[in-house]
């Protein structure tokens, strides 16, 4: 019973100390938050001084800088109000200036109209005078008119004719001498050039001339030979003959005997077997048929490499075989004497030259250069023109059309043919017509001869007329008294034009029209 009491009494003990402790604590806490309390007070009243006094100087500073920005933005607003101001005086002033000639204009041009005015009325005055001055001259001009008709015995429009009529052949006589210099002066120029560009071709040009004869000769070892190829009877020679197609000529000759032959290409297969022939020794009908099937052989392998070496020579190199195979069989082809293939690889040469010259289409000119006459070499007559069949083997071929035209054109003298076409006739000619090229009979020549003269002399005014250097040339006495000198020139292209027409492709013929005045008198 006693302790329960002991411990209650502790507990109210500890109950009443820890009473007292918490109201002790509570009083000293109180103190310290009235004190901090007080001191926070005294702070925030501390700070906002400070705040006031910051917010004073930042606002007297913000007032210093509003005032030194709006004072600098001022200034360059003055400067510019002071420039307007200063141009809008001078603008004003210059428009008061030029008020001011404007004035002085208006005065001057008001002035000048009552000068005008004056002058207007003196010169309708001065018109009047003039009017009735031309009256009384027109009166006086028509007046003298008829004196001079009453003198003359014609009448104005006679007079007037008559001297437009002078006046049209003075200017027909005029214009004619003016025509011939023209044409004179670009013919030599034309003709100057043209040999140069000529020369320099054939300067270049280092060909040889090729002539061919109707007969071969071949050699033989020994005189003995012409007995073995007689034959017993002349069965041999006779075999040879009618195989070959070829007369072999046999004569007294030492050391040969010769092939004749109008055929250069059976000639050159019969020479060929008979030398085979004379080296084997052994000649009898049967083996002149046999080494004679194999020379045409050989010939034929030749007559391709003819072509195709000639097409290389002129450097070209995609042309089809079968032209080829003709431009070889031109190699035993003639004309007037001239080996065809030579002709034709000459006049290549010389139109592809010519070409290069002038700036052209070398391979052009060449090419049909070459193919100009490649229809000779067929066996059988055309009968046609020779450029128009060998365009046709040339187009049949598969060559281009620009080769095939000027084949076709150029020995037609039309004005739209190409510049090539021209260049590949000038080529020809030079090729056919220079001396020793042709070989002609007599009596052809002296027929052409008497055909240029009479064609000239079929010409009015023309009293004589020769035919010179060959034929490349024909000089005109012209009577001079029925023909003037502008009428001299038309004989002249009148003559030639003729023996265009009447020739056809002869070459370059030179037409000299001669006039004289010849005065004669006699002494007695």
């Amino acid at each position: 019973m006693g302790e329960p009491l002991v411990v209650l009494g502790a507990v109210v003990m500890a109950l009443a100390v820890l009473g007292l402790g918490f109201l002790a604590g509570w009083l000293v806490n109180s103190r310290r938050r009235r004190n901090r309390l007080e001191s926070s007070h005294d702070e925030a009243r501390r700070i906002l001084d400070e705040a006031r006094v910051e917010a004073d100087s930042l606002k007297k500073t913000a007032a210093l800088e509003a005032k030194d920005e709006w004072r600098h933005e001022r200034e360059p607003l003055e400067r510019e109000l002071e420039t307007s101001r200063r141009s809008a005086r001078e603008f004003e002033t210059s428009l008061q200036e030029r008020e001011q000639q404007l004035d002085r204009k208006v005065d001057v041009l008001e002035g000048k109209e009552r000068s005008l005015l004056k002058m207007e009325q003196e010169l309708d005055g001065r018109e009047e005078t003039i009017n009735s001055e031309e009256t009384r001259i027109r009166d006086m001009v028509r007046q003298q008119r008829q004196r001079l008709e009453e003198i003359a015995g014609i009448s104005t429009a006679d007079a007037r004719r008559m001297l437009i009529e002078q006046h049209e052949e003075s200017a027909r006589q005029f214009a004619a001498r003016k025509v011939k210099e023209i044409k004179d002066r670009g013919i030599a120029n034309a003709n100057r050039e043209a040999k140069e560009i000529i020369a320099r071709s054939i300067q270049r040009f280092a060909g040889e001339l090729a002539m061919e004869s109707t007969v071969s000769i071949v050699q033989l070892p020994s005189d003995d030979m012409k007995g073995r190829i007689i034959g017993r009877d002349g069965r041999n020679i006779r075999a040879f003959d009618m195989i070959t197609g070829v007369e072999v000529i046999v004569d007294d000759t030492p050391g040969i005997v010769m092939l004749s032959s109008f055929d250069p290409l059976r000639r050159e297969i019969a020479r060929n077997t008979l030398e085979k022939l004379i080296l084997d020794g052994r000649i009898h009908p049967g083996r002149i048929e046999e080494v004679y099937a194999k020379c045409r052989e050989d010939i034929e392998e030749l007559i391709l490499e003819s072509g195709s070496q000639a097409a290389f020579d002129l450097g070209i190199h995609d042309m089809a075989e079968p032209l080829l195979e003709h431009l070889g069989r031109l190699r035993f082809r003639t004309s007037y004497g001239q080996n065809l293939l030579v002709h034709s690889k000459e006049v290549g040469f010389l139109a592809g030259m010519m070409a290069e010259e002038l700036d052209m289409d070398v391979a052009l000119a060449r090419r049909a250069g070459l193919l100009h006459d490649v229809a000779k070499a067929l066996d059988h007559d055309t009968n046609t023109d020779p450029s128009q069949a060998s365009a046709a083997l040339a187009r049949k071929s598969g060559e281009g059309p620009e080769v095939v035209e000027v084949i076709e054109t150029h020995r037609q003298n039309q004005p739209g043919r190409s510049t090539i076409a021209i260049l590949v006739e000038a080529a020809d000619e030079i090729s056919t017509h220079r001396p020793g090229a042709l070989k002609e009979k007599v009596e052809d020549h002296i027929k052409r001869m008497h055909h240029i003269e009479e064609a000239a002399m079929n010409h009015p005014g023309v009293d004589h007329a020769f035919a010179l250097q060959n034929g490349k040339e024909v000089r005109v006495l012209v009577d001079s008294l029925t023909v003037d000198d502008a009428y001299a020139d038309q004989i002249a292209e009148s003559i030639a034009q003729t023996l265009e027409d009447d020739l056809g492709h002869h070459g370059q013929i030179k037409v000299l029209v001669v006039r004289e005045t010849r005065a004669v008198h006699y002494a007695r």
